[in-house]
């Protein structure tokens, strides 16, 4: 008397991620991402900032990390195979933990960088400073814009738009600190600059890396109760039990729930397996953001004889 049902995709990755449909957006970012990141080099050498040259490193590991997420979409969205039945779609989650990982290195080595600095001071040009910390935060500031809708549906995409706003508040570090040394002449100001764009890296990255962990631990989707959704399943009429209760999520705006739901008899009988099964289907679709579910029903006493049968 099992039974598996489907509703919404059929295990294989035709409709695509929902990061395919920020390609552009993220294409755009990557190539202001490079410009600008040649840019501060330039400004960072001319005026010995440390801040800019930092500023300039973040921006390679964006570029770098712009790059492999446009990669794992593409991947991401080539088609299932018999052995790949959801296709590569995990590979965006792969993307934003090396994202993380390249994030926390960057800010390790920033944070260096700034103390050696402290050891042995150097003469900053604030205005030059000034002048490339401006035009890294008004091209910053555009790339978050292209990047502002598509960070709430996509992890991976969330990643790139992380690294840009901290690459517009180091920016925004940058110049603050250029205009203490051109009105003060404290060049300390550069090196403490340094560490506060290294200190604004690191938070957010681990935030990141815990939700990428998450899915890739197969953690619950975020969002969705476990113990909601066995009661949800339990109230619907005939239902004695469910076990065998799993829900995880593949890759961004891809949840997906299994369970094994113990039917009376009788209830099988005056409705039918599809009625049934269209029922649990719509309990969950009305309470939870869950699409991709399956389900096999079984009589009293199957989950023994699954028991055994394994064992």
């Amino acid at each position: 008397m099992g039974a598996g049902h489907d509703h919404g995709h059929t295990g294989t990755n035709s409709g695509g991620t929902v990061s395919a449909a920020h390609m552009g957006r993220l294409r755009i970012a990557l190539c202001i991402t490079l410009g600008i990141m040649v840019v501060q080099i330039i400004g960072g050498i001319a005026a010995n900032s440390l801040a800019l040259v930092a500023d300039a490193a973040h921006m390679a590991t964006d570029a770098l990390g712009l790059g492999m997420a446009l990669l794992a979409i593409h991947f991401a969205n080539r088609p299932a195979s018999v052995n790949r039945t959801f296709g590569y779609a995990r590979a965006e989650i792969l993307a934003a933990l090396a994202n993380c990982l390249l994030l926390l290195g960057v800010g390790g080595f920033v944070l260096y960088e700034a103390v050696e600095r402290f050891f042995t001071p150097a003469d900053t040009d604030g205005g030059l400073a000034i002048i490339f910390g401006v035009i890294g935060l008004v091209a910053n500031l555009i790339s978050m814009s292209l990047l502002m809708r598509g960070q709430k549906e996509s992890l991976n995409v969330r990643g790139a738009f992380l690294e840009v706003l901290a690459d517009a508040l180091g920016s925004a570090t940058v110049i603050v600190s250029a205009l203490i040394i051109l009105l003060t002449g404290w060049t300390a100001a550069d090196p403490i600059a340094s560490i506060v764009i290294g200190l604004m890296i690191v938070p957010r990255t681990i935030k990141l890396l815990r939700e990428t962990l998450n899915v890739l631990l197969e953690s619950a989707p975020k969002g969705v109760d476990m113990e909601e959704v066995r009661s949800h399943i339990l109230a619907l009429p005939g239902v004695e039990d469910v076990h065998d209760l799993h829900a995880w999520t593949i890759t961004s705006g891809m949840p997906v729930l299994s369970a094994h739901v113990v039917v009376s008899a009788e209830m099988l009988d005056s409705i039918g397996h599809e009625k049934l099964l269209h029922d649990l289907q719509g309990c969950l679709g009305d309470h939870f953001d869950v699409e991709h579910c399956t389900f096999q029903l079984e009589p009293g006493g199957h989950a023994d004889h699954e028991a055994k049968v394994c064992h």
